[in-house]
């Protein structure tokens, strides 16, 4: 085996990157499709845009990053999320090294919300926590609710929410697989970004992000009678993200668990904004 040298993912060795995880992870991106996700940044510094193992001139190795200064509880802490995470046989047993290079950095909460189950295990071994993987799959039903309202209009949806809301909502609004809505009523609105997905053959809608949980349940039926009209024939979320199940719904589990590393956050406090789950379409 070549000797393998840790670096730093720069701007200048990003498009290397990204032909390597082209090449060795997901044929069905391009390299420019992964360059431009993994160029995706938000507020705050970024240090890197993770970490790669390079031997004899060549990329053999990366685990990438995103970096965000986000408000999280009446505070601002500094998030890194780990993604793509692909490393060629001949170089395996250098793995750990190179998630300690992203991990060993200080000062940050660390997420991962597509480890592999091997992946995930290593990550549990280095104190990352696993976060509940069930998800409910709630059945779209006829029936709107009197005083609840849906908007997907961006100019209505812009003129509904305070500052910190629309700075969210302008962040994630440029991903075109991701669709948003308001869902709520003058009284409160909860901010829902969603994805079209297919399940069992059929439409979906694959819930993302919810401003307020508590907000969505009360308002799920008007929700569902929405995606009825609209061809979707179930709506998925995580369980974790509602405060009971709907009784017009089935519970999925047995999914890899995402994870994370904090020593202040808690599993309610994890989302999945300015994150992988956003800036790259998989």
């Amino acid at each position: 085996m070549s000797k393998a040298e840790i670096e730093p993912i720069t701007a200048a060795s990003l498009p290397e990157v990204a032909l390597f995880l082209h090449e060795n992870l997901a044929r069905a991106r391009s390299a420019d499709q992964w360059q431009a996700g993994l160029q995706t940044h938000w507020r705050g510094d970024r240090p890197n845009h993770g970490f790669m193992l390079r031997a004899e001139g060549r990329v053999v190795g990366t685990i990438c990053a995103f970096y965000a200064e986000r408000d999280i509880g009446g505070r601002t802490v500094k998030t890194c999320n780990i993604t793509s995470w692909c490393v060629l046989d001949t170089f395996r047993k250098l793995s750990m090294k190179l998630a300690m290079a992203v991990v060993g950095q200080p000062g940050y909460h660390f997420t991962d919300f597509s480890p592999t189950a091997v992946v995930g295990g290593v990550l549990r071994f280095l104190k990352f926590k696993p976060l509940p993987e069930a998800q409910a799959v709630v059945f779209s039903l006829p029936g709107l609710q009197p005083g609840s309202r849906l908007l997907t209009d961006p100019a209505a949806i812009e003129r509904e929410l305070d500052a910190a809301a629309l700075q969210i909502y302008r962040d994630h609004r440029g991903f075109p697989w991701l669709r948003h809505a308001l869902l709520g009523s003058s009284a409160g609105w909860c901010h829902v970004i969603y994805k079209r997905v297919r399940f069992k053959g059929l439409p979906a809608a694959q819930i993302l992000f919810l401003s307020s949980a508590p907000l969505f349940r009360r308002h799920l039926g008007h929700w569902c009678a929405h995606m009825l009209a609209r061809g979707v024939a179930t709506t998925h979320v995580e369980c974790r993200f509602l405060p009971d199940r709907p009784w017009h719904s089935v519970v999925r589990s047995g999914f890899n668990a995402k994870v994370y590393l904090s020593d202040s956050l808690a599993d309610a406090d994890i989302d999945y904004l300015y994150s992988e789950t956003m800036a790259l379409d998989l």
